[in-house]
């Protein structure tokens, strides 16, 4: 199995490369730096590098951006950033890699358990993860030859929160978050969500 992974280097990108390996999986790291490059806030970018992938059998995305801030001090650029890369960044992975997917492959995107619980100042972060879920429960609709989608939403994960300056008990380690992926990867859900074991909203475990 051969798959694209948007975000490669980051935290929960890094672990989800690991955890893929073990199981044999290929992986193709991409980010900005990667060659050749690909920016998710870049329609054209995302076309200039599935030109040069081929075929996959999977596209997962750990890669997006968003505004965190209160209400009342989101910026323009917060709103336009938030929805330019990690909403449709994500939509335009999938739109323009429909003809890069093999039959029966999966597109996994990331949202976040905030789509759900929100926190202070996180109403976009929110945004975001919710029109991600409303959008591959529609999507998976369109898809053909045994294609899925799956958004995961993860929780935050440890270290990320603590850089933050979030305080929360009991959260993941980037290890356990990609295990979410792999349950994505490897299973038959298409539509809905998956979130990481023990960390699922109420009434979604």
């Amino acid at each position: 199995m051969k798959a694209l992974l948007v975000g490669a280097t980051g935290t929960i990108g890094s672990a989800v490369a690991r955890l893929l390996r073990q199981h044999g999986v290929e992986i193709i790291g991409a980010h900005r730096k990667s060659a050749p490059p690909l920016d998710i806030t870049s329609p054209a970018s995302i076309a200039a590098f599935y030109a040069q992938l081929g075929q996959v059998d999977a596209v997962i995305c750990t890669a997006g951006a968003a505004g965190f801030n209160s209400l009342g001090k989101l910026s323009d650029e917060d709103v336009e950033l938030s929805v330019r890369s990690k909403l449709l960044g994500q939509v335009n992975l999938v739109r323009k890699g429909l003809d890069h997917l093999n039959p029966g492959g999966v597109f996994i995107l990331t949202g976040g358990v905030l789509a759900y619980s929100p926190l202070p100042k996180t109403s976009m972060i929110a945004l975001v993860n919710g029109g991600l879920e409303s959008f591959a429960r529609a999507a998976a609709l369109d898809l053909t030859d045994g294609r899925r989608i799956v958004v995961v939403h993860p929780d935050w994960v440890d270290v990320t929160a603590a850089k933050a300056g979030v305080q929360l008990p009991n959260l993941p380690t980037a290890d356990e978050t990609a295990t979410a992926y792999w349950q994505a990867l490897d299973g038959a859900t298409t539509g809905e969500p998956v979130f990481v074991a023990g960390h699922a909203p109420r009434g979604k475990a």
